[in-house]
């Protein structure tokens, strides 16, 4: 029996509420490894938003393009690979960035957490990655 999600199975999974961790290649180093608050709509790219003068963002520029995983903390586990190009533009706030805080904080805290980093936020450059290549497993299926 195969553990992999169908499509359907894996754009529903990644497009709820997880943190993904991106993987971004460092030349002679080991790559680095963050998570990342993002968005995703079931056949779209993966979107998030990164300071633009962080090592996260020199990097992807560099690299053009990341990993990415999402996963699940509880049983049954799940989880999402995806690789590819990764393009760096500038964010649009009421898309990009504050869609994004209220999902990841809920309303209350998600404006509370906008205003205390509004300085942050001007700064910042949206990553978007086109997924070329997907990895995903749903140990649910073995229990089924």
């Amino acid at each position: 029996m195969s553990l992999a999600m169908t499509k359907d199975e894996r754009e529903a999974f990644l497009a709820d509420t997880h943190v993904a961790v991106v993987s971004v290649a460092d030349g002679a180093r080991a790559p680095l490894v963050v998570p990342v608050w993002y968005a995703y709509e079931p056949g779209g790219d993966l979107r998030f938003v990164t300071g633009g003068a962080s090592r996260k963002a020199r990097l992807i520029r560099k690299a053009g393009r990341v990993s990415l995983c999402v996963q699940t903390e509880t049983p049954p586990y799940r989880y999402v690979s995806i690789e590819g190009p990764a393009t760096i533009t500038v964010p649009d706030y009421e898309r990009d960035i504050r869609p994004t805080a209220i999902r990841y904080l809920g309303p209350q805290m998600g404006e509370t957490y906008l205003r205390a980093t509004a300085a942050e936020h001007a700064a910042a450059v949206l990553v978007t990655v086109t997924p070329a290549r997907w990895l995903t497993v749903d140990y649910g299926k073995w229990a089924a």
